[in-house]
C-alpha cells in the first residue's frame, strides 16, 4: 500500500462493512423517525449541504420525492440564509434536512438558525458525528458514526450518509427496506472487481480531462464524482446531465478525455447513445451501468445487482473514488490532504458585510 493516501484508500475499501453498521444504526432510530415524520406531516422537504453534502442533497431530494411523493428540493446551505425568499415558499409547511459530515459547518448551522427564524417547524440532521452541534440542535438526527474519516475528501462518509437518506426514504415510502441489507455484499464484490481497472485508468498520464454525466437522481452523484477527481488529483473535471452534454460542453472532448457515464435503468437508451457519440468524437468512455456491461465503451462496469433502481445509487461512487485515489497517487499527490482544503469550513458569517 502506498504511503500516499493511506487513509483514503482504507476508507474507500472499508465502505461495505461501514454500510452494514450504518444500517444497524438506522434500524435502532427508525421507529422514532417515523413517529416524528407523522407528527410533523410536512408538505415539502428541503435538503441542504455544502460541497459534497450539497451534491448528496441533490441526489437525496430526487430519491425522496420519487419514494414518498412529497415535493422535495435541494440547495446549498448558503442559499437558504442569503436568498430565503427564493428558496422557501412556505417555511411553516417545510421540513428541513441538513446534511454535514462533521455537523459543524458554519453555513449549515447558520442556515438552520435562519430556517427557525422564518418559522420552520422542524429541522433534521444527517451527519457522522452524533455529538456535533448540528446533531444537538436538530429535532431528529440520522447518524453514521462508523463512517467518520481521517482523510479530508469524503468517501465512506458520503456513501453512508446517502445510505441513511435512502433508508429514511424507503421507510417513509413503505418500500422493502430489507433490500438495502444486501448492499454491503454487493459493494464488496464491486470494489474487488473494479480495483485493477481503476488503477489502470487512474495511472494513465495521457488522460487529462474528466467528464462525469448523470441524470435524474444520479446527477448529484456525477457532481460528487467530479469533485473527487478535482479534490484528490487536482485534475480538470466537470459534471453535466447526460443530454445537456451535447449542448456545448462536448466541444471540449478529444482523445485525452475520459467521459464517465452513470447510466440509469430508466433512461438507459438515451444515456448510452450520448456515450457512444462521445466515443465517436475521440473520447475514452467509462460506463457505470445498472446491471449489465454497456456495449461500445472503452471500459464498462456493471454494478451487477438485481436490486430495485432506488437501491442502486450508493453503488456508483466507490468505483469513482478508487479512480480518483489512483489518479492522485499516480501524480505523486496525497489524496488524504488535498491542496488548500480543510476538513471543515468555519466562517465568521455573522460579521461579514
Amino acid at each position: 500500500m502506498s504511503e500516499l493516501g493511506i487513509h483514503t484508500q482504507a476508507e474507500i475499501l472499508s465502505q461495505p462493512s461501514v454500510w452494514a453498521k450504518t444500517l444497524d444504526e438506522f434500524g435502532q432510530k427508525s421507529p422514532s423517525l417515523i413517529r416524528a415524520w407523522r407528527n410533523d406531516s410536512p408538505r415539502q422537504v428541503l435538503f441542504i449541504g455544502c460541497g459534497s453534502s450539497y451534491y448528496l442533497a441533490q441526489t437525496v431530494s430526487r430519491l425522496f420525492r420519487s419514494l414518498t411523493g412529497i415535493p422535495s428540493q435541494a440547495c446549498p446551505a448558503s442559499e437558504l440564509f442569503l436568498f430565503p425568499a427564493q428558496v422557501l415558499a412556505d417555511p411553516r409547511q417545510t421540513l428541513l434536512i441538513a446534511i454535514s459530515r462533521s455537523g459543524t459547518t458554519t453555513e449549515v448551522l447558520v442556515a438552520v438558525e435562519q430556517f427557525r427564524r422564518l418559522g420552520g417547524p422542524a429541522a433534521w440532521a444527517i451527519t457522522c458525528y452524533p455529538e456535533s452541534t448540528l446533531a444537538q440542535i436538530a429535532d431528529e438526527a440520522l447518524t453514521a458514526t462508523a463512517a467518520q474519516e481521517k482523510s479530508l475528501a469524503q468517501t465512506r462518509s458520503f456513501t453512508s450518509m446517502l445510505l441513511l437518506a435512502q433508508a429514511l426514504a424507503t421507510s417513509l415510502g413503505q418500500q422493502e427496506t430489507a433490500v438495502l441489507a444486501r448492499l454491503p455484499e454487493v459493494g464488496q464484490e464491486l470494489l474487488a472487481g473494479m480495483a485493477a481497472l481503476a488503477a489502470g485508468i487512474g495511472q494513465r498520464p495521457d488522460l487529462n480531462q474528466f467528464f462525469f454525466l448523470g441524470s435524474g437522481a444520479l446527477y448529484g452523484l456525477a457532481g460528487e464524482a467530479m469533485l473527487k477527481i478535482k479534490e484528490m488529483s487536482l485534475s480538470h473535471s466537470e459534471s453535466y446531465h447526460f443530454l445537456e452534454f451535447r449542448h456545448g460542453p462536448k466541444a471540449l472532448v478529444n482523445s485525452q478525455s475520459l467521459v464517465v457515464g452513470l447510466l440509469s435503468a430508466e433512461a438507459y437508451a438515451h444515456e448510452h447513445q450520448v456515450l457512444l457519440e462521445m466515443g465517436q468524437l475521440g473520447a475514452e468512455t467509462l460506463a457505470l451501468a445498472p446491471r449489465t456491461n454497456a456495449s461500445g465503451m472503452t471500459y464498462s462496469v456493471a454494478l451487477g445487482a438485481d436490486l430495485p433502481d432506488w437501491a442502486l445509487p450508493v453503488l456508483y461512487l466507490p468505483p469513482v473514488q478508487l479512480l480518483a485515489y489512483h489518479r492522485a497517487v499516480g501524480k505523486g499527490l496525497d489524496p488524504d490532504n488535498p491542496r488548500h482544503l480543510q476538513a471543515v469550513v468555519h466562517l465568521d458569517i455573522r460579521n461579514e458585510s
